[in-house]
């Protein structure tokens, strides 16, 4: 298993100094972003149609002895906005297209979320079941928008031999285990998941009791922590829209890998990963209010060298 990095934290630097900044913390692997709300600041799909481009974007990486872990276009391809939606998904597709171009084998979205109508304007995400109209609009989006589409796009992934990893994030159809294996049951194994632990924590969710949910369905994992407030739990629950950055009145906000939780957490939830297979990369996401994203950085890759499970080479462990 290896510790990367997702690269927005650091989009104010060209690639060049990025990759020099990462190998100076003994990071050789990088999550990058194609557009859409990560940005494209280090890695653009116009390299598709320039092959002079595309060349020397891989000489840059092989020159700092570099891997790409996954190219990430997290948007919404199913926002009722038609425009919106169509803009999202040729980034999608565009990112697929160039993941195979660079023998990248993960491409990292969201679900996306539709409206309630053929007709609506802003996406509508159901959370209950009551009233009963709640589960009709359920229903309709599964039904008529996120099927037909993910059905498509994941074949148009497999077409080009890459997996998409969706990343379960409430607010769009796809928030919690259980959604994304209806997602895979419905667009097949060509679909999995990002696996942010971040995500679960915030729903109450058991993050290392969901990896034996999910089980073969993780292509990829972001490093993120959670810390939640139990001062201020009481008075909203988990579903909190204050904005991230008013960290004394919300119940939990993100935080750097350590933050949330301590080393014998983030050792339980690594060596189970490897149970379940799963022996790729810890790419570290930040979006920690609280700390630069230099600090948060550093600190993540320095706590996470101790929890890794790094393999060995293969000589007698006894000498």
């Amino acid at each position: 298993m290896k510790i990367g990095v997702f690269t927005p934290l650091l989009s104010n630097f060209p690639l060049d100094e990025v990759l020099t900044r990462l190998k100076a913390h003994g990071i050789e692997t990088v999550e990058l972003g194609t557009g859409n709300y990560p940005g494209d600041a280090h890695c653009k799909l116009s390299m598709l149609e320039n092959r002079s481009e595309l060349a020397e974007f891989r000489k840059t990486i092989a020159d700092h002895g570099f891997t790409i872990s996954a190219l990430s276009c997290h948007g919404n391809p199913l926002h009722p906005d038609q425009a919106r939606a169509r803009h999202d998904q040729e980034v999608s597709e565009k990112t697929i297209l160039l993941a195979e171009a660079l023998g990248v084998p993960v491409v990292i979205d969201f679900s996306g979320c539709p409206g309630d109508s053929p007709q609506a304007q802003q996406p509508n995400w159901v959370t209950c079941p009551w009233p009963p109209d709640f589960l009709e609009v359920l229903r309709w989006q599964w039904e008529k928008v996120v099927a037909p589409y993910w059905i498509q796009h994941a074949k148009f992934a497999t077409d080009h031999g890459v997996k998409i990893a969706i990343e379960m994030h409430p607010g769009f159809v796809v928030y919690n285990p259980e959604t994304m294996l209806k997602l895979r049951s419905i667009a097949g194994p060509a679909i999995g998941c990002n696996y942010d632990p971040s995500h679960m924590f915030w729903q109450s969710i058991d993050p290392i009791a969901a990896i034996r949910v999910l089980g073969d369905a993780i292509f990829h994992v972001h490093a993120k922590d959670t810390q939640i407030y139990d001062r201020n739990l009481p008075l909203t629950g988990v579903l909190d829209t204050k904005p991230y950055t008013d960290e004394r009145n919300r119940t939990w906000i993100f935080r750097t890998c350590g933050y949330g939780h301590g080393e014998e957490w983030w050792r339980e939830f690594a060596s189970t990963l490897r149970m379940y297979g799963y022996d790729y990369v810890l790419s570290i996401e930040h979006e920690d209010s609280l700390l630069s994203p230099g600090e948060g950085l550093s600190r993540a890759a320095t706590f996470l060298k101790q929890i890794v499970p790094v393999e060995q080479p293969a000589a007698a462990w006894w000498v």
